[in-house]
């Protein structure tokens, strides 16, 4: 099924599980793919497959490995094996966004696919293994991308629009606030992203920097970033309406329903567990409640980079607390120490409280 023709005449095409775009004629690419990756100028056609959850052991894939699966798929799909480069994912093709941004002559695609749930990361998390002499393992959620320039990028040019395109992937991420899964940080993308990054050579327009600063570099980062979040939408639901929430904020500090609950326990609230989580359901979004969550979790993250002192954060996270918990009184209480243990556990005493006043309502 053709679902789009771009303006330099590449087909972009969906055959069940697998994302196509064909070349009409010469283009330069540079590419993470397995199979026929790195700086090439003899491709005609590069694709995207999704991969059942299932079928995650390479040993167990037609080819016996990740190349050979590679290469038995560009022959399933009827195209040149030498002349193809492909990526794999996690995420269904029909979940991909395919975004076009133009400014006069220059065109930017980026068709992407994409999950973060499962196995959102940032740069410097603890590694999950060792990667060496071909063994490694395989994790669901990935974050492809396709980038299609139309215009005449000279090689360094081309390779300088995956560092901005990742720039905007990160970006994304950020601006999602989605967690990583690794760390109590912000992910700035999956552990098994790749990238596909491809200029029209046969264009009369040529261009050498697609840095930030040139305009290029400004397409690049807003065709990007607005197909990653439309990809992750699609894919599994991550949007700003899901995020404006006190507990998707608190999730990445490692705060759950069950600490909520645990301490309403303690505090004697009188509810059961089936109520109690109820409630919490009905209050999780509401917006002034999850920007007081996002201001804690930003001085948090202010306290983890090392840019704030922990007493500092206390007392800055206590006045915001204070507005909600019913003043001084409510919240004298501090242990001190560490500042995610002690205003989580006060954030959670502001909550029940709201609870406790929606119930007696």
């Amino acid at each position: 099924m053709l679902l789009e023709e771009l303006s330099g005449g590449e087909k972009v095409y969906r055959r069940d599980d697998t994302l196509i775009v064909s070349f009409p004629g010469p283009r330069r690419v540079v590419s993470t793919a397995w199979v026929n990756g790195g700086y090439r100028e003899d491709l005609q056609a590069v694709f995207n497959h999704h991969l059942p959850p299932d079928q995650h052991d390479p040993a167990n894939l037609p080819g016996g490995s990740v190349e050979g699966y590679l290469e038995y798929l560009a022959g399933k799909l009827d195209l040149p094996c030498r002349h193809t480069a492909g990526l794999l994912t996690a995420a269904r093709m029909e979940n991909a966004a395919i975004k076009t941004n133009k400014f006069r002559e220059l065109a930017v695609t980026a068709i992407v696919t994409g999950g973060i749930d499962v196995n959102g990361g940032r740069a410097g998390d603890r590694a999950n293994y060792y990667e060496i002499d071909g063994q490694w393992d395989f994790v669901p959620g990935t974050i492809n991308i396709i980038l299609l320039i139309d215009g005449n990028l000279s090689p360094q040019a081309l390779v300088r629009s995956i560092v901005t395109a990742t720039e905007a992937k990160a970006a994304a991420l950020q601006e999602l606030m989605a967690p990583s899964r690794y760390s109590r940080g912000i992910a700035t993308g999956s552990g098994t992203d790749h990238i596909i990054a491809i200029a029209n050579s046969e264009n009369h327009h040529h261009f050498v920097d697609a840095g930030k600063h040139a305009k290029l570099g400004e397409l690049i980062g807003v065709t990007v970033k607005e197909a990653v979040k439309i990809a992750l939408e699609k894919q599994t639901g991550l949007n700003p309406r899901r995020q404006c929430s006190f507990l998707a904020r608190l999730e990445r500090y490692g705060v759950t329903v069950e600490d909520f609950w645990s301490q309403a326990r303690e505090e004697g609230l009188g509810l059961d567990r089936d109520s109690y989580l109820m409630c919490l359901q009905y209050i999780h979004d509401e917006p002034g409640l999850a920007a007081l969550a996002a201001s804690l979790v930003h001085l948090w993250d202010e306290y983890e980079w090392g840019l704030l002192p922990g007493e500092a954060v206390i007392a800055v996270g206590i006045r915001l607390l204070q507005g909600y918990g019913g003043g001084e009184a409510f919240l004298a209480a501090v242990d001190g120490g560490d500042p995610v243990g002690t205003l989580s556990r006060l954030f959670i005493r502001v909550i029940n409280r709201v609870v406790v006043d929606r119930v007696d309502d």
